[in-house]
């Protein structure tokens, strides 16, 4: 039997609370029935493109394709198109199941340069709503904040699971009791006093800094972090506190094993993969494990360290060096560097780091500074960074930037970034869109 996606609240309760205008349940349940029997007498392989579309039509059509065992396809209307796709049925990459076809297709937000379409069943989504309910303390009375658009998949996500189990989407921060955001936009919700009904943020996209755990813990917060993949839904979850460890636990249902330092999982979570003609780093083995080539390490008592994404690994000379590790250990420097000047503290989004071609090695390590938060002591980062990191980690090049390139949803945009940086050391004219950059001095 296929699995169900149906919206959860009363009838006469609020489902969107979006621009100041209310839609209820029953409202909300009236669309979705209409829709889904117009599809219903559509082709079997009909594909509904919501790219672009408003967020209630979204969210009406999610549900509409899901009740009538149709399919929809939602993309970044900015990006560029992903590879051709083969016919609307074909797969690679993924488990697929008869009884529960393909219904979603979204184009990832292409963090590392290329963005890619990802499909999905219903149930690859509904399988997890009951353990992350309870994981983030999830009921039908919570007021779900959207903290960006619903073309990438945390927000999605996040809006879908708040409809099924029966609770309120919203966009106006004073009225939200939990967000899933990007950990930049973590820093913004804390600061924010608008956001004092806030209890909980669920953060994932990128690995969160220490002192904004620190933040939202003396604000009250709860952070919920958890690490995933567009290809493989949850991994692995926790709350995070001040001083804990960085390691995640599986999430439940999530059998982890780290092979030769990257990251397969198995779980009823996976996506089905790609279409036939899209190419990805998603890899299925016959005993079900997927990975995306992302980098870790499993600990004795259980808890997994992300090291990095598999598209941010830096080849210098012999040696790799993951983006994120030399990121985690600039990012306290930078704090300190730019407190030393004026007083304000770092985050995790004004630090980034990338990889540029030279001879012989490869690659070299290049920061890149974000100035949007004010000067820094450059001597001292330096020196500092000298005596935290060495050999191939440590920066050969510094860089400033007036700010750092983000998919619409939030992420570095890494790929981005990387090829701003090598058209700048390269002495090329910037691309349309490249961040402005200098020598940091």
């Amino acid at each position: 039997m296929a699995p169900d996606l149906r919206l959860g609240g009363h009838p006469a309760a609020t489902a969107l609370h979006l621009d100041g205008h209310t839609v209820t349940y029953g409202d909300l349940g009236a669309l979705v029935a209409d829709r889904s029997a117009a599809r219903s007498a559509e082709p079997a392989d009909a594909v509904l493109d919501l790219t672009g579309r408003p967020v209630t039509e979204v969210l009406v059509e999610v549900f509409a394709a899901a009740a009538a065992r149709c399919r929809i396809r939602l993309a970044d209307p900015a990006a560029p198109a992903p590879a051709a796709a083969g016919p609307p049925d074909e797969t690679h990459g993924g488990p697929g199941d008869a009884a529960d076809p393909h219904w979603l297709t979204v184009v990832t937000s292409g963090s590392s340069g290329s963005p890619r379409a990802v499909r999905r069943s219903v149930g690859s989504w509904t399988a997890s709503f009951a353990a992350l309910s309870t994981l983030i303390g999830f009921s039908g009375a919570d007021r779900v904040l959207l903290t960006g658009p619903l073309h990438a998949t945390l927000h999605l996500f996040a809006a879908v699971h708040a409809l099924a189990g029966g609770g309120e989407v919203t966009d106006a921060p004073e009225r939200a009791t939990i967000a899933h955001a990007v950990p930049a936009v973590l820093g913004d919700l804390v600061s924010d006093p608008r956001t004092s009904g806030l209890r909980t943020v669920v953060v994932a996209g990128a690995a969160v800094d220490p002192d904004l755990i620190d933040a939202a813990a003396h604000r009250g917060l709860s952070t919920v972090e958890y690490y995933g993949a567009a290809e493989l839904s949850f991994v692995s979850a926790g709350v995070r506190r001040p001083g804990g460890s960085p390691g995640l636990r599986p999430f439940p249902g999530v059998t982890v094993d780290v092979r030769d330092g990257e990251i397969w999982v198995r779980s009823p979570y996976l996506s089905s993969g790609y279409p036939t003609g899209v190419t990805g780093p998603f890899r299925q083995d016959d005993a079900g494990f997927a990975t995306v080539g992302d980098r870790g390490v499993l600990t004795a008592d259980g808890h997994l360290l992300v090291r990095g994404r598999g598209s941010s690994a830096i080849t210098v000379g012999g040696a790799t060096v993951l983006a994120e590790d030399v990121e985690a250990a600039l990012v306290p420097l930078v704090t300190r560097a730019r407190r030393s000047v004026a007083g304000r503290p770092a985050h995790a989004a004004t630090v980034a780091v990338v990889g540029a071609p030279v001879p012989r090695l490869a690659a070299v390590v290049v920061a890149v500074i974000a100035d949007d938060d004010g000067p820094l002591d450059v001597a001292a980062l330096r020196a500092a960074a000298r005596r935290s990191l060495t050999g191939a980690s440590l920066p050969r090049r510094w860089l400033a930037a007036d700010r750092l390139p983000r998919t619409p949803g939030g992420k570095l945009a890494r790929g981005a970034l990387q090829d701003a940086v090598r058209r700048y050391l390269a002495g090329r004219p910037p691309a349309p869109g490249d961040p402005r950059l200098r020598p940091l001095s």
